[in-house]
């Protein structure tokens, strides 16, 4: 029998999530892209099976972003591969909210700070894993005169422009935990 808990985050919780992030990313400015890259992995192995199913769904979440970053075909933009480096920061700080070692509740900071990322990056997710539908789709396309690298520009530039244009949108409507970025 599956429970569901549902919770409301308010503004002062919000607030206290941002300066938590604020806080991470300071602590993580001396650290290079791949030391982040790198932290953000071992949270991703630390996650044993007995985890609730609730933290295994939000670290999926986390190894997109990763992927964002580590894929060279996507070539992810320089402002948005800093948005996302910014928000995998907070795995880089040994001394997140909820200790890692308490069973069961050891990452649910973990996994509430993957939501709020990854709502706020979510145009940027849905972008990138478009694009690698895409790229799956169209592997097997041959032709002489258009090349793979010649289509997978083209959707990679329209898929950005998409991101930006809708985060653009998204942001002159009011407040989001990205500020933080």
């Amino acid at each position: 029998m599956a429970f569901n808990v549902t919770f409301q985050l308010s503004e002062s919780d919000l607030e206290h999530f941002r300066a938590v992030m604020e806080r991470a990313q300071s602590n993580a400015r001396h650290h290079g892209e791949q030391a982040i890259l790198d932290n953000a992995k071992s949270l991703i192995e630390d996650v044993h099976q007995n985890v609730p199913d609730f933290v295994k769904e939000r670290i999926e979440k986390l190894k997109t972003l990763i992927q964002m970053i580590e894929d060279t075909e996507w070539q992810i933009p320089e402002e948005e591969k800093q948005d996302v480096l910014s928000a995998l920061a907070y795995f880089s700080d040994p001394e997140d909210l909820v200790p890692d070692d308490i069973p069961a509740l050891g990452f649910l900071d973990d996994a509430i700070m993957i939501e709020l990322v990854a709502s706020d990056l979510n145009d940027d997710i849905e972008a990138f894993l478009e694009f690698c539908s895409y790229r799956e789709r169209e592997k097997d396309r041959s032709s002489e005169t258009i090349t793979k690298d010649d289509w997978l520009d083209a959707k990679r530039r329209e898929l950005h422009s998409r991101m930006r244009h809708r985060r653009s949108s998204r942001r002159s409507g009011g407040s989001s935990f990205r500020s933080v970025f």
